[in-house]
């Protein structure tokens, strides 16, 4: 689903460069629930900026399902953006003058899709939150709120949900029923990657990657299933 190699990626800042990102490589198989872990600086903002097409390296090569992201015209990568990746925020970024249907379907608004509503629905549905569709965001939780940016990651039936920093303005109960709700989501077989510095939330994750200086310091993949006596 996801293949890096040797990802750079370097600012300018007070007259001294810097390398965000410094020679990363990793890959993330489809249907795996992934965390990248880092603290502040670390360059973990960065490579999920290059991951969900956002951004573009400075040299490296970024497979997503297959294409090379670096051959994609601008249209291209849009059209990505809109219909193969789904994004959670920790902010929830929705807009404040909508219901919660309504921000959910955007998506599928700006793709010009006949069905958005009733998908949209179906969506909240998922989440839990079909009792609150027409409410606005102001009328409604922290929780719910990233219940319903979590709706609209997937209601366009992405390749992938990237979620930046997604507990990161919770209560910590409220937090672990969004883990929980991502948890759910990958049980039914999305790949899902999480960008965190909050190592619970990272242990949630059966593969975690960790950086440090732009560089990857540590992966960590999921436990082999054991394997029944008398062989496979």
């Amino acid at each position: 689903m996801i293949r890096a190699t040797g990802l750079v990626k370097a600012y300018t800042l007070g007259g001294a460069t810097v390398r965000a990102l410094d020679g990363v490589s990793l890959e993330i198989r489809e249907g795996e629930m992934a965390a990248i872990t880092g603290s502040s600086g670390s360059g973990k903002s960065t490579l999920m900026n290059i991951l969900g097409c956002l951004d573009r390296p400075d040299s490296g090569d970024y497979y997503l399902a297959g294409d090379n992201v670096a051959t994609l015209s601008t249209d291209r990568l849009a059209e990505i953006r809109n219909r193969r990746i789904g994004f959670v925020f920790q902010s929830f970024n929705l807009l404040p003058r909508m219901s919660a249907v309504e921000n959910v379907e955007l998506p599928l608004l700006y793709a010009g899709d006949g069905k958005a509503r009733a998908r949209a629905v179906a969506a909240l549905e998922t989440v839990g939150l079909s009792e609150r569709m027409h409410h606005e965001p102001n009328q409604l939780s922290g929780g719910q709120r990233q219940r319903v940016a979590v709706a609209r990651a997937i209601v366009t039936d992405p390749a992938i949900i990237l979620a930046d920093e997604p507990t990161g303005n919770l209560d910590s109960k409220t937090g672990q029923e969004i883990l929980a709700l991502f948890e759910k989501l990958h049980a039914a077989g999305r790949t899902i990657v999480i960008v965190t510095h909050d190592p619970d939330v990272a242990a949630r994750c059966p593969k975690q990657i960790g950086l440090r200086d732009g560089r990857i310091v540590d992966v960590r993949e999921p436990k082999a299933a054991p394997v029944p006596a008398g062989g496979a």
